[in-house]
């Protein structure tokens, strides 16, 4: 299976420090927040990655190169202006191939074993680990509701950004679009499975964010 790290975003939140350096260039322990994805995602055994870029992407080729530093294999889906997670993937596809991919967002950490991920059930268009909703999101984003994805408004959790996807989820004619209302379509259709994580997750989209989570290290 594929994977693929979402890495376009301008980072706007995490200004002034992604004036000059993209998001996933970062760094938390010495390393860039997304080597620490590539890391964990080979531990895995994913080595096909597919990393999308659209701001100051070139620094990120330089950086990561064809990712045989790190022992595996990168492509990139080049966006030069974002296209938002949905129209991202889309774009990507063609670098995804045709069977089922990982879907890893650059600006979270979190502590999942990706060796646990399940494979599709059938009729499933993707599954999605979804996590307690942090202090900046209490409302949260989906419920589960033996073991699909629901939309129902009671004890909602938040999408971690971590889920295995069906190429055939990406339908939209449009170039740009947002993931959240397809997948809340597909919800609405039990065509989504979910699973709980208790895990440690962290959304590193501020720089308050980031040096919470450079705390964790030292």
């Amino acid at each position: 299976m594929k994977a693929m790290i979402l890495a376009a975003g301008r980072g706007e939140r995490m200004r002034p420090l992604t004036d000059t350096t993209p998001k996933p260039l970062l760094k938390v322990d010495e390393l860039c927040l997304i080597e620490h994805h590539i890391f964990n995602l080979k531990k895995a055994g994913f080595t096909d990655l597919v990393i999308n870029t659209a701001w100051l992407a070139e620094k990120i080729h330089n950086k990561l190169g064809d990712g045989s530093n790190y022992g595996v294999n990168i492509s990139y889906s080049d966006e030069g202006e974002a296209l938002e997670t949905g129209g991202g993937i889309k774009r990507a596809l063609p670098l995804l191939g045709e069977d089922n991919f990982l879907v890893v967002n650059g600006d979270v950490w979190c502590d999942y074993d990706y060796k646990n991920l399940p494979h599709l059930k059938d009729d499933c268009l993707a599954h999605l680990i979804l996590v307690d909703n942090p202090e900046q999101h209490p409302e949260g984003d989906f419920s589960i509701k033996e073991g699909f994805l629901s939309n129902n408004k009671n004890k909602k959790k938040t999408y971690s950004g971590i889920g295995i996807y069906s190429p055939k989820l990406f339908t939209q004619k449009e170039d740009r679009f947002p993931l959240g209302p397809i997948l809340r379509s597909a919800a609405d259709n039990n065509k989504i499975s979910a699973k709980y994580y208790a895990g440690l997750w962290l959304d590193i989209g501020t720089p308050e964010r980031l040096q919470k989570l450079q705390e964790l290290f030292d």
